[in-house]
């Protein structure tokens, strides 16, 4: 109904601006042709000839310009057509993880954003649901979230170095200020291409805090091992609150 009542607003109003035009160019004829008609009684009285070439000359010329101004005046427009948009709330898709076969990933070989890809892919090749990659500015120190096949959250940090480039124990407290507290994690993993310093892994050992170094990471992508996450402590039931070292 609206859209219909919408429809005649506008054609009433394509239909009063022609009626207007209309009246206009009637009326300006009539005035030219008015004044014709005075200046004839007026010379005629006063006895001198009337010059009817130039009076027939001026109202048709004033007739057609009123005619030519009636017949350019712009119609009404037609109502713009907006973009077609997308369903309200669709969420976007998200991107497809990359396949893992049974042979080691060349993981070097990617730049930062595939390693967090392969990682993810990994996670869901061992039967993880819900596998996101999160990582990116204001990640607050979570590339990986995943959720186990036991209902376990899985919070994942990966850092790729390359040889000599060790992960040291500054790069550990800052995940594992946020790993549990923020992100609330389960199980806490940090993910690399090189390896660990020593006070890296201490720190690690004492937050609870699965370290995978490329030794690692190459066994658990060629499947001689079990993902990080069975490596956590048995004790650490879903849900369950820690406080990391400090």
């Amino acid at each position: 109904m609206a859209a219909s009542g919408g429809r005649r607003r506008d054609g009433g109003g394509g239909a009063a601006s022609v009626g207007r035009d209309v009246v206009l160019a009637v009326g300006l004829v009539a005035i030219c042709l008015g004044g014709a008609a005075l200046f004839v009684r007026t010379a005629a009285g006063a006895g001198g000839g009337v010059p009817l070439m130039p009076i027939l000359t001026m109202a048709t010329l004033a007739a057609g310009v009123a005619l030519a101004r009636w017949s350019v005046a712009p119609g009404p427009r037609p109502p713009a057509v907006p973009p077609a948009a997308g369903a309200p709330g669709e969420p976007e898709p998200a991107p497809a993880l990359p396949e893992v076969g049974a042979d080691a990933l060349d993981h070097g070989a990617v730049d930062a954003d595939g390693f967090e890809h392969a990682v993810a892919a990994l996670c869901a090749r061992d039967g993880c649901t819900q596998v996101e990659v999160v990582g990116g500015a204001g990640d607050l120190g979570a590339d990986v979230i995943a959720t186990t096949p036991e209902g376990r959250r899985v919070v994942v940090q990966c850092k790729h170095y390359g040889e000599g480039h060790r992960v040291g124990s500054q790069d550990l407290q800052r995940f594992g200020g946020t790993c549990f507290a923020v992100h609330e994690a389960d199980v806490a993993v940090v993910v690399t291409t090189s390896d660990f310093t020593a006070p890296a892994a201490e720190y690690a050992a004492a937050c609870d805090i699965v370290c995978v170094d490329g030794d690692a990471l190459a066994a658990w992508t060629e499947a001689r091992t079990g993902p990080p996450w069975q490596a956590s402590p048995a004790d650490a039931a879903p849900g369950e609150a820690r406080d990391p070292v400090r």
